[in-house]
């Protein structure tokens, strides 16, 4: 059982001690309360938030296209929307454990806890991914047509020739015009690492990266091919909180919005 980590000297210690394998890298979350927090996108938390998916993206587009103007793929656009916290399939992790550990902290309401990620760089995509483009254009699909997918058909040309693909297909080569009708099965069925573009501040301020999940479950509780899971609960999130700020690890650091560093110098006065 992993102990208890009530210092941000134990946890760093205890970050040091976790050593990757060479076909390892190391990602990061933190909860605030670990009995609540499950490791799934919100979008797909709900029966609701899943059969209104298609649609989510599509209305804050639509009120305000502008903010959009630079979104060239469907993954820069659920990239945005997670930034106003909007449902999608991206869950956020980080490279920096200290910013997991802030994550951990930054609530009072029950125990912390930072979640490691030992990920297969084979699993780590860049933003302009093929395999990303396929999992992230699975948001402009009606729920019904997710689940009418038949990952039984064993061969490539008649998977693709389901009705639900070609209309992902579709969607893909709007940002991918040359993009062949070759969707592999399994990569819709995966999670996979993404570096994003690093257009934004706060991606940049908390070294950000997201894992992006295919039609998969949540990854507690079940074997995801190249991604392992390790928890180390957090105590004393008071001492932490001070700790961390000691180390420029705050609101104001990590939120480079102005309203943010308002709050934050307020709140120090």
């Amino acid at each position: 059982m992993t102990p208890t980590i009530a210092s941000l000297n134990e946890f760093i210690q205890k970050i040091i001690s976790v050593s990757p394998a060479t076909n390892e890298v190391l990602l990061y979350r933190g909860h605030s309360n670990r009995s609540k927090c499950k490791l799934l996108p919100s979008v797909l938390r709900t029966e609701k938030l899943k059969n209104k998916e298609c649609a989510i993206l599509r209305e804050l587009v639509s009120s305000h296209p502008e903010e959009f103007n630079s979104d060239y793929t469907t993954l820069d656009k659920l990239v945005r929307v997670q930034h106003y916290s909007l449902p999608t399939r991206l869950l956020d992790v980080t490279w920096n454990p200290l910013v997991a550990l802030f994550f951990a902290i930054n609530r009072n309401s029950g125990d912390g806890e930072v979640v490691v990620f030992r990920i297969k760089k084979d699993a780590v995509k860049f933003f302009d991914s093929d395999t990303v483009s396929c999992i992230a254009n699975l948001a402009h699909l009606r729920r019904e047509e997710q689940s009418a997918i038949d990952f039984n058909i064993t061969d490539q040309a008649d998977f693709n020739k389901q009705r639900s693909i070609d209309r992902l297909i579709q969607f893909i080569r709007v940002e991918k015009p040359h993009f062949r009708p070759e969707i592999i099965a399994g990569d819709l069925r995966k999670v996979v690492c993404v570096k994003p573009k690093k257009n934004n501040p706060r991606i940049i301020a908390q070294s950000g990266a997201f894992l992006i999940f295919g039609i998969a479950d949540q990854l507690d509780g079940r074997h995801v091919p190249n991604i392992t899971v390790e928890k180390i609960s957090i105590d004393q999130k008071n001492k932490l909180r001070k700790e961390l700020d000691r180390m420029s690890i705050n609101d104001s650091t990590l939120f480079p919005e102005i309203e943010k560093a308002a709050i934050y110098i307020k709140e120090s006065l």
